[in-house]
């Protein structure tokens, strides 16, 4: 995609119905037209209105005026685009009308698809960071079965980086904000050894920002008061070799790492074990009442995290008369390392070290190849696409040192509430010495060892039936092989857990706790972490997939101003395995509850037919885009990762459906250097009327025919830029973005408590600078109105039940009594950043 003017966004109807009388104005020949917009969204040039494509496109000087800098930030620009971020940055995951990938488990593939530079990113967390330089993002809504890498389900948020110039330039930048917040970058440009045929560009970066949360550390040993700070830095080398005009080739290489502490939660809602949480933690363990936007988190164990991204690729293409052969080679390396206070409080109940143990780990070898040619009634595509993708993902998992005591109170006031929580209870269950049933510092050690293959082959045609009528296909055959190996262990062998189960120890509980209630103690003493049964465990998977993807679209023009089209795609993407410990009564994902491990944790593919009906309409002296589509999705085995309380499962969901419309506006105003960009998404996503499978415990209950998390019915955005000269050497310019999303719930089980009411982010940024951009000052604002929002919020660890009843499956209120912590969005943000240009 090319950009010759600053642009462009999506758009409402709303701004569009008072435009009329000024836009018939517009006649300056000076005033960018929407001739200037050039996608690539089928890998070819072609205006944007000539694309029967749904595509969000965004230029580097609007993504530099609303501080976009990260996926995250993206969402300011794109309705129907929400990005949110969990235990840490690294667990970031995208969704595009209201249907995206939950990312804690980094054996699932993504629904949004991430493509940095032609490269395909395994995960969104793997793509999350400073990008850089952007020449532009394009993000297409809804399946993308064909084109790009591997075939996604949902969209792709395609990302390009500025290639290097055979002009000289260079730039710098220097950045100070509040939270003690300084960045700096810089980057050069120009041929390298005096020669017409070979530049470079080189970009550096460096960012640290103190954290937005406070954090009560109790007894530690953590002493860090800080969290969700930054500290990064970045390079980015590109060379360009252009031996003719018939070929070009471009190497790029990057590295990026970051050491940060993400991500502690707060407490939205304080339940009823509070109390037993000061008893075991000796004083109050967590906000009560809960004020989250105090930002105040309770963590005495910290959430230190580390980052490590880095790759090479090398792009080339050559113009062979016959077609264009382009070839993408790329190998890359991502890896993550965390810590984690797990029960999100500051009694030590259970947490995950950061030492090598806790750590995932992507190899990437990608190859794509492409050939593409015209005739004067056909464009045609051809190519094949080749990934190798090696996952290594090791899990701790430990005992705080009251986990012991806190358990035990909790079994003795279910067994008996009179009691009010026996102290050393366990120990009286288990006929063992208080605290040696669950020692501080043991837990499990368990590693997965995943490597998948893509082979795909794919084509993608237009016929030109008439000037006025086109008929695109698109077809694409995938065989995905994925293996597992798991090797699983428990430090302390689960003592606990086998005494419990030993003959002794179940008549034991059954006399002190009753015959009834024996079932309940015994599975909570053999929680999947303590349970002997995972010990020393070695299991192997393997699965292969193969299908079909692919598109068929017929378009028209009925004049110059108006282009229309249908649209029909099948979209795909990969089964996979579970990675985490998963128990049930007979080793089945079917099973009930129980303490047998499952075996099979694999989950099949994810499929989504999509339906759209769009029109693209060009007015006012091509001044003006308004676009509308109206689309219908319907997703079968939807793999929706959710946690169960004690582990993470991946469970597939029969049906899932969107409907809606996507509406597209741009203005190039009569108005000397005044546009505006909008957009307004309506996606109704809700899961299908069936009962969820394999939910033994009705976690899920309450998901049939109730509307996905995550998925807000509206959203909109608007950005107004403006550019004025002062004076005769000087030019000011101004930027206002802001991005509407109605209530949703952020928790994937859909309890009541994890509402995010309706809000607005509104970010705003003023410069002054040189009229030849030597130098510009920039005053900015991110969420400038301090917009109080969660990300994702969910059940604290081991702290209450959800009053959800396993008969009728409705949610009882009263009977709620779990804390409730969450992840906050970003608060206010603001500086200002020095820019100059050589």
């Amino acid at each position: 995609m090319r950009f010759t003017q600053v642009l462009c966004g999506t758009a409402s109807a709303v701004v569009l119905a008072g435009l009329t009388p000024m836009a018939a104005q517009a006649q300056q020949s000076d005033i960018p037209t929407v001739d200037s917009i050039v996608v690539t969204a089928q890998k070819r040039e072609q205006n944007l209105q000539d694309v029967p494509v749904v595509v969000t496109a965004v230029g580097a000087k609007l993504l530099q005026d609303t501080g976009v800098k990260d996926i995250k930030d993206l969402t300011i620009l794109t309705p129907g685009l929400t990005v949110t971020s969990t235990t840490s940055e690294a667990s970031t995951t995208a969704r595009i009308r209201g249907v995206g990938t939950v990312g804690d488990n980094p054996g699932l593939e993504s629904s949004v698809g991430v493509v940095i530079d032609g490269v395909y990113r395994p995960r969104n967390g793997v793509s999350f960071g400073d990008l850089g330089q952007m020449e532009r993002i394009e993000v297409l809504k809804g399946p993308q079965g064909t084109l790009f890498g591997k075939s996604t389900s949902a969209g792709v948020i395609n990302i390009v980086t500025k290639e290097p110039e055979f002009g000289f330039g260079a730039e710098g930048e220097a950045t100070i904000g509040n939270f003690n917040a300084h960045g700096l970058a810089a980057s050069v440009t120009g041929p390298l050894f005096g020669t017409e045929t070979l530049a470079g560009r080189l970009y550096v970066a460096a960012r640290e920002r103190d954290g937005y949360n406070d954090v009560v550390t109790g007894k530690g040993p953590s002493d860090r008061d800080e969290d969700a700070d930054q500290n990064f830095y970045t390079v980015r080398g590109q060379l360009l070799f252009v031996p003719d005009d018939k070929s070009s080739f471009k190497l790029i290489g990057d590295y990026t790492k970051r050491d940060e502490n993400c991500c502690g939660a707060v407490q939205i809602r304080t339940g009823a074990t509070a109390g037993l949480l000061a008893i075991v933690n000796g004083g109050p363990a967590l906000a009560n009442p809960a004020n989250p936007y105090d930002r105040v988190a309770y963590s005495n164990r910290g959430a230190p995290a580390s980052v490590e991204d880095k790759g090479v690729s090398l792009e080339g293409k050559i113009d062979t008369g016959f077609g264009e052969i382009t070839s993408i080679t790329a190998v890359r390396n991502w890896r993550t390392d965390n810590g984690q206070d797990s029960d999100f409080s500051t009694a030590d109940l259970a947490y995950r070290v950061k030492d090598g143990t806790n750590s995932a780990e992507f190899t990437t070898f990608s190859q794509e190849i492409r050939l593409a040619g015209q005739t004067d009634k056909f464009d045609w595509l051809v190519g094949a696409f080749l990934a190798d993708e090696k996952l290594d993902n090791k899990a701790n998992f430990l005992y705080g040192n009251n986990y012991e005591q806190y358990l035990g109170r909790l079994l003795s006031l279910a067994a008996s509430p009179s009691t009010g929580g026996l102290p050393n209870f366990v120990a009286t269950l288990l006929n063992r010495a208080p605290n040696t049933s669950f020692v501080g510092g043991q837990g499990l050690h368990d590693r997965y060892q995943q490597r998948a293959t893509t082979i795909a082959g794919f084509t993608n045609n237009t016929w030109h039936v008439t000037d006025a009528f086109d008929i695109t296909a698109g077809l694409r055959y995938s065989i995905d092989d994925k293996t597992l190996d798991t090797y699983q262990t428990t430090s302390d062998g689960g003592i606990a857990c086998a005494t419990a189960l030993s003959p002794a120890g179940q008549l034991r509980i059954a006399t002190l706790v009753g015959a009834a209630n024996a079932p309940t103690v015994i599975g909570n003493l053999c929680l999947p972490w303590a349970n002997p049964l995972f010990n020393g465990r070695g299991t192997k998977q393997k699965r292969s997939d193969k299908e079909w993807s692919g598109t068929i679209k017929a378009s028209y023009r009925f004049s110059p101003e108006v282009f229309t089209y249908a649209s029909y795609a099948r979209g795909y993407k990969g089964g996979g395995f579970n990675l985490d410990r998963t128990q049930s009564s007979n080793g089945l994902p079917s099973g009930g509850s129980g303490i047998t491990p499952i075996k099979d944790t694999s989950f099949p593919a994810e499929f989504v037919d999509s339906y759209e009906l769009g029109m693209k309409n060009t007015l006012f002296n091509r001044t003006v885009l308004f676009n509308i589509t109206g689309f219908y999705q319907k997703f079968s085995d939807f793999q929706l990762n959710t946690f169960l309380g004690t582990s993470f499962a991946v469970r597939s969901i029969p049906e899932v459906t969107s409907k809606g419309a996507d509406l597209d506006f741009i203005w190039f105003t009569p108005v000397h250097g005044l546009s505006i960009q909008s957009g307004l998404s309506y996606s109704d996503t809700k899961y299908g009327d069936q009962a969820v499978p394999n939910d033994p415990t009705n976690a899920l209950a309450l998901l049939p025919g109730s509307r996905m998390s995550l998925a807000p019915k509206w959203s909109g955005t608007a950005s107004v830029t403006y550019e004025h000269p002062v004076g005769d050497s000087l030019k000011a310019r101004f930027n206002v973005g802001a991005k509407y999303s109605s209530d949703y719930n952020t928790g994937s089980d859909l309890f009541p408590p994890k509402v995010q009411k309706d809000y607005t982010v509104v970010n705003g940024r003023v410069a002054l600078g040189a009229v030849d951009d030597k130098w510009t000052i920039e005053l900015w604002g991110q969420n400038l109105f301090d917009e109080k929002y969660e990300q994702v919020a969910f059940n604290g660890f081991l702290q209450g039940s959800s009053g959800l009843s396993a008969t009728n499956k409705v949610y009882n209120p009263a009977a709620d009594t779990i804390t409730y912590d969450a992840f906050l969005g970003a608060p206010r943000t603001y500086g200002m950043t020095l820019r100059a240009k050589f």
